[in-house]
């Protein structure tokens, strides 16, 4: 165990394993609407054993799919829930990895405004193989603009461990998207996300885990279909990354 921590300490700021690769815009649930998104996320070329601590599992191979229920308190507040966070190895064994509920706040805008902002709170607990620190928390900026058939979007994601025996200074990372609309129900566009270190080594770029996507976004009648595939570079990197967000209809 003191190994195990002594190699958590020395390594680039750590991060658990992704249950959702998602830049946050303005769209919201109506007041007493319920919605379900399933997150996809898979690692055909991954990290293999070069891993952040011992007993961690590593990203090759790996496979996770949470269903993320959603329910629309008011105009301007959701609730959601990550449950179950499930993991799949490369063998195809299944395992529930944890939970995790979130708050999501935007501000009041008119249709036509083209500049949002709000803000999200995550709060979960996973396995020690998907995070040293059992209990994390994430405080998650989002702001965006939007020019005729083109979105900008940014979220600035603070992490923090709640509870565990590695806890460390907070963590940050930039998130953007730029996408363009092609007719009424198709998007494609670019989605970045940028490991910016941690209080103690802000802005040490390769150190931390870079990635880059390729994304659309399609309506198919009810159903919201979201891909993306993207690569990873600075360090740690997962060379091959495959993403999908299933909007189900229900309610």
């Amino acid at each position: 165990m003191a190994l195990a921590l002594a190699l958590a300490s020395l390594a680039t700021t750590a991060r658990a394993a992704d249950e959702e690769i998602q830049v946050y815009i303005d769209d919201m649930l109506a007041k007493g609407a319920f919605g379900l998104d399933v997150h996809v996320n898979d690692v055909p070329r991954g990290r293999g054993a070069n891993v952040d601590y011992l007993g961690e599992q590593a990203s090759q191979g790996r496979l996770r799919v949470t269903p993320e229920w959603a329910y629309g308190l008011t105009k301007t507040i959701e609730l959601g829930a990550y449950l179950p966070l499930m993991t799949f190895d490369d063998r195809g064994h299944g395992e529930i990895g944890g939970v995790k509920g979130r708050l999501k706040f935007i501000a009041p805008h008119d249709a036509d405004d083209p500049f949002f902002w709000g803000v999200n709170f995550e709060l979960g607990q996973v396995r020690r193989d998907l995070d040293i620190n059992p209990w994390n928390a994430e405080l998650k900026g989002i702001a965006g603009y939007r020019s005729g058939p083109w979105t900008f979007s940014g979220n600035l994601n603070i992490d923090w461990a709640v509870s565990g025996p590695a806890k460390g200074p907070a963590s940050y990372q930039l998130a953007t998207m730029v996408t363009r609309k092609f007719g009424e129900d198709f998007d494609l566009g670019f989605e970045s996300y940028n490991g910016l270190g941690d209080a103690e080594r802000f802005g040490r770029l390769g150190e931390n885990d870079q990635q880059l996507f390729l994304i659309m976004d399609k309506s198919l009648g009810k159903w919201d279909l979201n891909l993306g595939v993207g690569t990873g570079y600075g360090r740690p990197e997962d060379h091959l990354i495959l993403k999908a967000i299933i909007g189900v209809p229900i309610g």
